[in-house]
């Protein structure tokens, strides 16, 4: 079964909750953004993956704003599930952006990459990097693969909400977001793909946003 959860920030912890100890090798957990196991290299970092890489199921993130793209760089393209990954580890992939894989017989377009809120309180190459927002090519990617589609698929995955849903957050929660291009991007994919839901994890919330869309934080939501 797949397994749908939000941002983990390294956050070791989060593996240990007895909901994922029930998972076997048959099953895959994603990630909506911001996995961040690949943030410094340290030693705490190298033996919190290699915990990761013995975990029975297979572990798959989207990007988030806050990953150190430089370390993600370093793996070259691999071919999974029907869509361009990157082979962080026997049982730890990358989705690439606007990439479409396939998953038990479910078809799941991504996008990740984001604006970071704090980006000016960041040091380039250190805790920010310009790539943390897709390029023109990769949007364009995603809505070629969309388009080959027949802009239809059963689940879309993403770091950042459609602006509908920023707003929405904005009104019931009284935060203050930011909307950027991307949320606009997403906003248009929204119109024009036919889906049967939407996960993104950027906002660090669980909340439906209405019944085809929901963000998602702590909950380890399973896909029927």
């Amino acid at each position: 079964m797949v397994y749908i959860t939000g941002d983990t920030h390294g956050d070791l912890s989060f593996f240990k909750n007895p909901k994922l100890k029930k998972l076997t090798d048959d099953d895959t957990l994603i990630i909506c953004g911001d996995f961040g196991f690949l943030w410094d290299g340290s030693d705490k970092e190298k033996k919190a993956l290699d915990y990761l890489t013995k975990r029975k199921y297979t572990i798959c993130f989207v990007d988030g704003a806050h990953e150190n793209f430089d370390m993600l760089n370093q793996y070259s393209p691999y071919r999974y599930k029907g869509g361009n990954a990157q082979k962080i580890a026997s049982n730890i992939f990358r989705l690439m952006r606007g990439e479409i894989f396939t998953f038990e017989r479910k078809t799941f377009f991504v996008m990740g990459g984001g604006e970071s809120e704090d980006a000016e309180m960041r040091k380039e190459g250190k805790s920010w990097w310009k790539d943390e927002m897709p390029s023109a090519e990769e949007l364009l990617n995603g809505a070629q693969n969309l388009k080959d589609a027949e802009d239809k698929v059963n689940y879309v995955l993403t770091y950042e909400a459609p602006a509908i849903a920023k707003d929405f957050i904005r009104l019931h929660t009284k935060q203050d977001v930011k909307l950027t291009p991307l949320n606009t991007y997403l906003e248009e994919l929204m119109k024009s793909v036919d889906y049967t839901h939407w996960y993104f994890g950027s906002l660090h919330i669980d909340l439906n946003i209405s019944r085809k869309m929901t963000a998602v934080f702590n909950e380890i939501i399973p896909i029927k």
